[in-house]
């Protein structure tokens, strides 16, 4: 699943805990969670994954500073 899928599922995953639901529809699925426990964790393992994919498309920089402590 891409970034932006990813970021739009998250969304709606929000707008129905936000709202008090426990049914998510997205690409013509419905997901209905036994509860908010289930819920919340479906969220922050959809963030963890947005985590881990936009880490994968931003380089990183490494550096060496040395000072002589003055």
């Amino acid at each position: 699943m891409d970034l932006e899928r990813m970021q739009a599922l998250l969304t709606a995953l929000q707008e129905a805990r936000f709202a008090g639901l426990r049914s998510v529809s997205y690409d013509g699925k419905t997901v209905t969670y036994g509860s908010d426990a289930e819920l919340a964790a479906a969220i922050r393992d959809l963030e963890g994954r947005i985590v881990a994919a936009s880490a994968m498309t931003r380089r990183r920089r490494w550096g060496t500073i040395a000072t002589k402590g003055l």
